[in-house]
């Protein structure tokens, strides 16, 4: 099978020429700076086979890192910092790194803070922005949400973001944010270049359901798979102490059903997972009410994890988009609750269902320990990569090494579960459950 080839050129806003003031701070003197190069990359496929052990022509992508050239003067050099879209644990570590990269490691002490997505660079909702610095951001990362305050949309009205750009005299502009923020991102970055001003623009991708391509993981999966496990916790609690109790816990999860699947692996008490990426039948002696009043028969209770994307053939459709673009959902939740009651009802069977939805009490979560040190890692690599000039660029971690991705090629697709991969295998192994779909 031929394997896609994707284009992994990063572009530079110009030759880097200004000696990094990096190497000459005083920690340096006590510990050399490792820099990184342009031509350090890495292999992005690194799957073989013995009968094929070396590919000719790898795909390789550029290492993130400091430079030991860069492009900015920092004594001229403002940058601007925006969160978008849902709040995500971790945001508050982003921003620090950020602005403690920028102002320790490069002298850089103009630093702004735009508020509440870009709606902050519209100038008819005239929302100021803050200036960041390290007394104002230096205990952020214990506190769930954005000191910066996020929403939805505007990411396509470019000459009005650009105008308030070139007010403040910003080069540097960091957007941390899903796929919606990212596009955004990346029209502001092509009409930048179009009109061939020097401002990067570098983005932190920022989604709680892990549906980001080219990533290995993004910040605030680890802390939101932590507290469904939690969550899934409770719900067999209930369902165990109870007659013929049905634990139901939904996560979030719109097009990728990432959480659902790593909190059951988490958690080895979870009966069946449903995800977007699986259709399930509902009824019928294969669908879902069938299997778990079997398994009440056998064990007396049964736990169910479903992703708010799962199922919504089920349900009907909304037909509107919300200020992202993204599809409204109709709530898989409740909808399961009173088909189960319904279905249990008719057979005259008691049951006691429990249902917990925790999705906003794990977004307000601040980042745990393992998300804390991924944002801060990811923070200062971003503030590297736009002093050196880097532009229309995604900071990620692949193969466990942090690398520099093209938005363009980011947005370009989703990251989701694959049907047929080790990921739902160890999923249906461990929960036992069946396709939910009558045999062919």
């Amino acid at each position: 099978m031929d394997r896609p080839v994707y284009d992994f050129t990063i572009q530079n806003l110009g030759p880097a020429q200004i000696p990094s003031p990096v190497e000459q701070s005083r920690r340096a003197t006590l510990y050399p700076m490792h820099y990184v190069s342009d031509d350090q990359q890495i292999i992005y496929d690194i799957q073989t086979s013995a009968q094929n052990p070396c590919n000719s022509d790898p795909l390789l992508i550029e290492k993130a890192g400091p430079r030991r050239q860069i492009f900015f003067d920092p004594l001229k050099t403002h940058a601007a910092i925006v969160t978008c879209g849902g709040l995500c644990p971790g945001l508050n570590d982003v921003i620090r790194a950020i602005v403690m990269c920028l102002w320790y490691q490069y002298n850089v002490n103009n630093i702004f803070g735009f508020q509440y997505g870009y709606r902050g660079f519209i100038q008819r909702f005239n929302i100021p922005p803050i200036q960041l610095t390290p007394k104002i951001v230096k205990d952020i990362q214990h506190q769930g949400g954005t000191i910066l305050g996020s929403s939805r949309g505007f990411g396509q009205e470019v000459e009005e973001i650009t105008k308030t750009l070139i007010k403040h005299n910003i080069n540097l502009l960091f957007t941390i944010g899903g796929d919606g923020t990212q596009r955004g991102a990346l029209n502001i970055s092509n009409y930048v270049r179009d009109q061939k001003l020097p401002i990067a623009v570098v983005g932190v991708p920022k989604t709680i359901d892990n549906d980001i391509s080219f990533s290995q993981r993004s910040f605030g999966f680890d802390t939101a798979v932590s507290h469904a496990v939690k969550a899934i916790d409770a719900a067999h609690i209930e369902a165990y102490n109870s007659i013929n109790g049905i634990g139901i816990v939904k996560v979030m999860g719109r097009q990728s059903g990432f959480i659902a699947a790593h909190a059951a692996l988490a958690n080895n008490d979870v009966n069946c997972v449903l995800v977007p990426e699986v259709q399930f039948q509902l009824e019928g002696p294969y669908g879902l009410l069938a299997h778990i009043e079997h398994r009440l028969s056998q064990r007396g209770h049964a736990v169910i994890v479903v992703a708010e994307g799962a199922g919504q053939d089920h349900l009907d459709k909304a037909n509107t988009t919300d200020a992202s673009g993204n599809i409204t959902l109709s709530d898989i939740g409740p909808y399961l609750v009173h088909q189960f009651k319904n279905y249990f009802k008719q057979r005259q069977i008691d049951v006691n269902i429990k249902y917990i939805d925790p999705s906003y009490i794990i977004r307000a979560a601040p980042a745990n320990p393992n998300d804390s040190i991924y944002c801060a890692q990811l923070g200062t690599h971003a503030a590297h990569a736009a002093m050196a000039g880097k532009t229309s660029v995604l900071l990620t971690l692949m193969n466990s090494q942090f690398v520099h991705i093209p938005i363009s090629l980011a947005v370009s697709q989703r990251n989701c579960i694959q049907p047929q991969g080790e990921l739902w295998r160890d999923v249906i192994a461990t929960t036992g459950q069946p396709p939910f779909n009558p045999p062919d």
